[in-house]
């Protein structure tokens, strides 16, 4: 018997033996099997967290149809002429590659989508400076998905480097107001109607420092006082003059893009609202400016971020993709502060407990129970996570990612994924899940045979909890050749452009045009749309949850965040899709801090109901 470890001396010792007696072969082995049967076997190491990527039972196949959903690429045709600016001219200055935010908002509160569009400019160093300036794109829609642009002399036609937006009614008086995020000084405009808005920025104290690099932003009641908050994200301590000193390349000779592990992070800020147009900054005092032990420098590197009542307490909790560090779960205290969460609860790292390139975030119940799924985008060579949680009524919700074992994972790695969200697309009451991807490097295929800087969106149909796997990417064939076309994907937004029923899809690239993309489905599934409007709670609900009993066994729960994706917002109309049902139970409503639901019967569905606090 012979093995890798033995030595040429101990082959000849076990020769000479085999030679001068069988007898002591024999004894020998009977010796080493006494050994052996005494020994204890080593004790099975699994670690925990590749346990939790298994799945709770064993599922048995079943036959599944594959939808078309086909996508027509109508940016074009429907009047949308923007193009992003990102201020790319040679010199690869970090912020060139991670701008781009769009927005589906009602600015006019006639019940159809509008959009806006975030640029950002050239660079005020450049030598060459167009005679005119770049701003953001205001798009008014006419109720069947065709737009105006209406940006000019709208207050909104401002020159920033801007990021992401945020739309939310702060002061409550019926019309949704506008924050921009920014490398500078973030902006706060107030609507006035009639396609006007109103820069209060200084007045509300909500611009930051005029050093921040302003990421996604949200509005959200923190505190349950009636009116909307704000929060935004800052993603690194950044300087021109310090990223020109980095020999940052791709194989010691191209210019390349920075890395985000060579920058200080930078903290969210949270402001309260005080009513009347003022905001205070209450980010220390509710304790979300949250510092690495070690460093004693901010543990935060800020791009996606979302709300989600994680613990169903009735209070808003706080959910921030982190690049590069762990993500963060701020768990709300009932108003007065917040207490960070994540590695408890499993959302902090990958699976190996590592760090990742994490950039748009979004939460669902996407299988139809109390289980409450947080998916998130990450890097190159990094899948896709979706991390669950089938307990979230618990004080401290634990999840764990299932992106290997649903069949997330294998099939979103390769892609650079920017923008995530949630969408019922073939409105089968399944929840799908949208991916706006492209890389950072316009020359990364010269040096990485696998990837490409403009590469195509994805959709994740979800194929039901009993499929062999619970998700699957559409291939071409059923979602059209515009929907797969190759692009600088950054952020997605989601909303009804048409009035048909399904959701459309608005795509965000860097430096170059959006994507505004009409769902053609003729599945012939039913749905049901609602809006929300709040009285005692913020009047945009915000944060409101709605359930829609389909029948005895069938229940669709959505909340109304628009805070979503990647610097990006979407509609805060809920879209359920209800498949081969004619008719629902009933449409319960729990209102943002309310803690009991109010409860509509026998509603009629393919429609839209609108329904006042």
């Amino acid at each position: 018997m012979t093995s890798e470890n033995q030595t040429p001396e101990d082959d000849q010792v076990v020769g000479r033996a085999l030679r001068i007696s069988f007898a002591l072969v024999t004894l020998v082995a009977a010796v080493a099997a006494v050994v052996v049967a005494l020994r204890k076997p080593p004790e099975e190491i699994v670690p925990e967290q590749e346990e939790l990527s298994a799945l709770p039972q064993e599922r048995e196949a079943v036959e599944l149809k594959i939808p078309d959903i086909r996508f027509a690429d109508v940016t074009v045709a429907s009047g949308i002429d923007f193009v992003q600016v990102n201020g790319a001219a040679g010199q690869k200055l970090l912020p060139e590659t991670m701008t781009g935010g769009v927005a589906f908002f009602d600015f006019d509160g006639d019940l159809d989508q509008d959009i806006l569009c975030v640029n950002a400019s050239h660079w005020p160093w450049a030598d060459d400076q167009p005679a005119k300036r770049p701003t953001a794109g205001l798009y008014e829609n006419d109720g069947a998905g065709h737009f105006t642009n209406i940006t000019a002399d709208s207050g909104l036609d401002v020159t920033i480097y801007g990021n992401g937006v945020a739309c939310g009614d702060f002061d409550n008086d019926g019309r949704v107001d506008v924050y921009l995020t920014a490398v500078g000084t973030n902006r706060l405009f107030r609507n006035l109607g009639g396609g006007k808005f109103e820069d209060v920025t200084e007045a509300a104290g909500v611009g930051g420092d005029a050093s921040d690099w302003g990421t996604s932003a949200g509005w959200f009641d923190f505190d349950n006082d009636g009116d909307l908050d704000l929060m935004h994200c800052n993603y690194l301590v950044w300087s021109r003059e310090v990223d020109e000193t980095m020999e940052f390349t791709l194989d010691g000779k191209l210019r390349a893009y920075g890395r985000p592990t060579d920058f200080q992070g930078a903290f969210p800020v949270l402001y309260r609202n005080e009513g009347e147009g003022r905001f205070t900054d209450v980010s220390a005092a509710t304790g979300i400016q949250i510092t690495d032990r070690a460093s004693g420098e901010p543990l935060s590197k800020s791009l996606g971020l979302t709300f989600a009542d994680v613990n169903n307490d009735s209070w808003m909790d706080v959910l921030i993709a982190n690049d590069t560090v762990q993500n963060w779960l701020l768990l709300n205290q009932q108003g007065e502060s917040f207490r960070e969460i994540a590695a408890a609860s499993g959302v902090a790292f990958d699976n190996n407990g590592k760090a990742r390139g994490a950039m748009g975030i979004d939460t669902a119940c996407f299988r139809n129970d109390d289980a409450l799924g947080i998916t998130i985008g990450n890097f190159a060579n990094e899948m896709t996570a979706l991390y669950v949680c089938q307990t979230p009524g618990i004080p401290s919700p634990i999840f764990r990612d299932e992106a290997v074992s649903n069949g997330i994972g294998p099939v979103t790695r390769t892609e650079l994924t920017f923008g995530v969200l949630f969408a019922d697309l073939d409105l089968d009451s399944r929840l799908d899940i949208v991916a706006c991807n492209g890389h950072l490097e316009d020359d990364i295929q010269k040096v990485l045979e696998s990837q490409q800087y403009e590469q195509p969106p994805q959709i994740l149909w979800n194929c039901g909890i009993d499929a062999a796997s619970e998700f699957m990417i559409l291939p071409e064939e059923n979602v059209g050749a515009e929907f797969v076309e190759r692009m600088v994907g950054r952020g997605a937004a989601r909303a009804d452009i048409d009035g048909d029923g399904d959701i459309d899809l608005l795509l965000a690239a860097c430096g170059g045009r959006p994507r505004l993309l009409r769902n053609d489905q003729q599945l012939g599934h039913h749905w049901l749309r609602v809006k929300l409007q709040g009285t005692a709670a913020n009047r945009d609900a915000i944060g409101a949850t709605v359930r829609v009993q389909v029948d005895e066994d069938t229940l669709l729960t959505q909340t109304v965040m628009p805070t979503c994706s990647y610097q990006s917002q979407s509609e805060t109309v809920l879209t359920f899709g209800l498949a081969d049902y004619t008719t629902v139970q009933s449409v319960s409503i729990r209102w943002p801090g309310a803690t009991e639901d109010e409860v509509h019967t026998s509603p009629q569905i393919d429609r839209l109901l609108q329904f006042q606090q």
